[in-house]
């Protein structure tokens, strides 16, 4: 936790250490923990067999290197990618993990960041991982692009906090972006969010986060590895930063 003119920000780990380690690997995940990161940002889907595993991608190829739907291999078959090999040698021989190994690693005194990439048929098997972590509510935040399992995570864990992910697109002609803060607040409440996590753009400033939190919501910005401006939106009233160095945007922004 980073504490700008005495508000509270909180430094989030993107995907993990994901600056010094493969993404979405527990070598990533306990990276960002010996870094002391306050808490730790990684992705979700389910596999073929319907098991939670983490990783960004809906295809395996990028970072993988086979092509195929993320959602039509069964874990087995996901184990026997190499999930480290793109960031070097050295981490030849990572795997992709399961949901329980990442809860299993976190620190008492830590939290989840876990963005929801499918849909609410996710669920079901995400209570199940929670009721087994032996983790409270407060050590957990659930995030995602898609609405409806923004709705049905609220619905579900009332107690964990739930946020909404936008990007935002500027049209050329008028310079307005999309969509407007305005929009996202509303939407947010409707869904029973939390608070927003947003991408770091020209979109939004102090005034649009003060409106945010007048509406009793909170604002997250991602993913930021510039300390110029992690500073400013750390004065503007961010509540929290996701970032791919944690250790060191902290320190620089302390």
């Amino acid at each position: 936790m980073v504490i700008v003119q005495g508000k509270q920000c909180l430094i989030i780990a993107h995907r993990g250490a994901s600056y010094d380690a493969p993404e979405n690997t527990l070598a990533s995940v306990n990276l960002a923990w010996e870094k002391e990161a306050p808490a730790v940002e990684f992705d979700i889907h389910l596999s073929k067999d319907g098991q939670i595993v983490v990783l960004h991608d809906f295809n395996t190829l990028k970072l993988y290197g086979r092509d195929q739907e993320v959602k039509d291999q069964t874990v087995e078959e996901l184990l026997q990618l190499d999930a480290g090999l793109h960031k070097g040698e050295q981490w030849k021989g990572e795997k992709i993990p399961l949901l329980d190994q990442v809860l299993a690693t976190v620190p008492q005194d830590r939290k989840l960041v876990i963005e929801i990439k499918v849909g609410p048929e996710i669920i079901p098997e995400l209570e199940k991982a929670f009721a087994i972590s032996g983790l409270g509510p407060e050590q957990i935040v659930i995030i995602s692009f898609n609405w409806d399992s923004v709705a049905a995570a609220k619905k579900t864990f009332p107690h964990y906090k739930v946020y909404a992910l936008s990007s935002f697109k500027k049209n050329k002609e008028t310079g307005i972006w999309k969509p407007s803060i305005e929009e996202l607040i509303d939407r947010a409440k409707k869904v029973g969010a939390d608070g927003i996590s947003v991408k770091a753009v020209d979109a939004f400033d102090e005034n649009s986060i003060a409106e945010v939190h007048r509406n009793g919501l909170e604002f997250y910005v991602w993913t930021v590895d510039d300390p110029d401006l992690a500073r400013k939106l750390k004065t503007a009233g961010v509540d929290g930063i996701t970032t791919n160095r944690p250790q060191w945007l902290a320190a620089l922004i302390q």
